[in-house]
Formats: structure tokens, sequence, C-alpha cells
């Protein structure tokens, strides 16, 4: 395999990793937020709180479409992480990267 075509697959590794921790960060605010820990009336909350919002809604709402509701418990952060580890090990097990 060139090195062009490793190198993608690094970046898509990479950014596909970040994106978890996007995931992971929008649920922990959005169980803060519905607890009243913190509030939305601060500026800086608002900003972060709809800066991940606008990054994951667009994977999260079609999982969310097919998922049953499950009484005001979110799962689709957790499918979403699953078919982001899937991927990856798509990448690491077909030799495309090495897994450190």
């Amino acid at each position: 395999m060139g090195p062009l075509l490793t190198s993608i697959f690094q970046i898509l590794y990479t950014v596909l990793n970040l994106y978890v921790w996007v995931l992971i960060i929008s649920a922990v605010l959005s169980w803060l937020i519905a607890f009243n820990v913190i509030n939305t009336h601060n500026r800086f909350v608002y900003t972060v709180s709809d800066i991940l919002y606008r990054l994951t809604e667009p994977v999260l709402r079609p999982i969310r479409n097919v998922l049953p509701n499950l009484g005001g418990i979110d799962v689709s952060p957790i499918v979403v992480i699953l078919i982001i580890m899937f991927l990856q090990s798509l990448i690491v097990n077909y030799g495309l990267l090495s897994p450190y």
C-alpha cells in the first residue's frame, strides 16, 4: 500500500477518533443541561452546546428515527460510537493502518 493511501487512512482514523470524543462531550453536556448543573443562559455554554449539536445531529438524527423510543434514554450516540469503532477496526484489521 502506498504512503499516500496510508496517510489518508491515518487521517480518517484520527477524524473518527475525534468524532467519538465530540459525541461523548455532547452527551455529557446534554446531561449537565438536563439536570440543571449548567444552563444555556450562559452565552459560552449556549455556543458550545450549539456547535456540538450542529456537529452531531446530522449523524444522530437518522439513528434516532430508526431506534424505538426508550423512555427518555437516547442510545443513538452509543450506536454511532459502535459503528465508528467497527469502521476503525476495519481500517486496522485490513492492514491499512497500524493500531498504534
